[in-house]
């Protein structure tokens, strides 16, 4: 039954990244379909994990792969969650979420997974907190991504095969600090299980650790640097960018550690 859902939400997922493509040329209708395509692919996505929930005993995604299909999903729920799911912003989302979703298929991350040497409640708290963390990083930097094109776009008076207009720059702005505003604080929490759990176990502290704590530095930088210094617009944008990277880097590590 998982493995059934799996061809609805990335069919969903490819025809809104089509559909979003499709309205930067011919504004309004592939525009439609596109947004009821991502939440279309939402509702599959979120009943195959409700399948995968209650056919394991254990935490279901505690496999690289089966990380990954949870991180896509909360990669479109936090894109659904804003206020106003732009449509060009959804042009950098849906293909990178339907993509990725294949790469967790390929992995068999959207079956049955295998049951993990770490309790249920350690995996929830760490592993899900910390891929909310990197859903809404994610989300930010593509904001920021977009805060630069446009800005950019505004100086040269560039006239484009894109017939939509773009949100403005200080929206683009707001919405990017308010995501890494809710996305931080669930970093550091998942940061603090993961570190309670390594004490406790006498474990030491791995690449991978370091690397999420230069992370966290990074994006607390980010609003730190907001705060104190009215680091806003462009500067802003490059520090998310930059926090991003990390965060590319620190999913990456998670096969070859955690997942073992």
């Amino acid at each position: 039954m998982a493995e059934l859902l799996f061809w609805p939400a990335l069919l969903f997922y490819g025809e809104a990244a089509v559909g979003y493509f499709g309205d930067m040329r011919r504004p309004r209708a592939p525009g439609r379909a596109a947004i009821w395509g991502v939440r279309l692919g939402w509702l599959a996505q979120t009943a195959l994990l409700g399948v995968q929930a209650a056919r394991e005993d254990g935490f279901p995604w505690s496999t690289w792969a089966g990380s990954l299909n949870l991180f896509v999903w909360l990669v479109v729920t936090v894109y659904l969650g804003v206020r106003r799911p732009y449509r060009l912003l959804g042009l950098a989302v849906m293909p990178l979420a339907a993509a990725l979703l294949v790469v967790a298929r390929v992995g068999g991350g959207t079956g049955v997974g295998a049951r993990s040497h770490y309790s249920n409640l350690f995996l929830v708290l760490h592993v899900g907190l910390v891929l909310v963390a990197f859903a809404g990083f994610t989300l930010a930097a593509a904001l920021s991504a977009f805060y630069l094109w446009q800005e950019r776009r505004l100086k040269q008076r560039a006239v484009t095969i894109l017939r939509r207009p773009a949100p403005s720059l200080a929206t683009l702005d707001r919405l990017a600090s308010r995501t890494v505003l809710f996305s931080l604080p669930a970093l550091t929490l998942g940061i603090a299980v993961g570190l309670v759990r390594l004490l406790n176990d006498g474990e030491h502290i791995d690449a991978l650790v370091a690397a999420t704590a230069v992370t966290w530095i990074v994006w607390a930088s980010y609003l730190a640097l907001r705060a104190t210094r009215g680091w806003t617009g462009r500067r802003a944008a490059y520090v998310a960018l930059a926090g991003f990277a990390l965060v590319i880097v620190v999913r990456l590590a998670l096969p070859a550690t955690h997942f073992a």
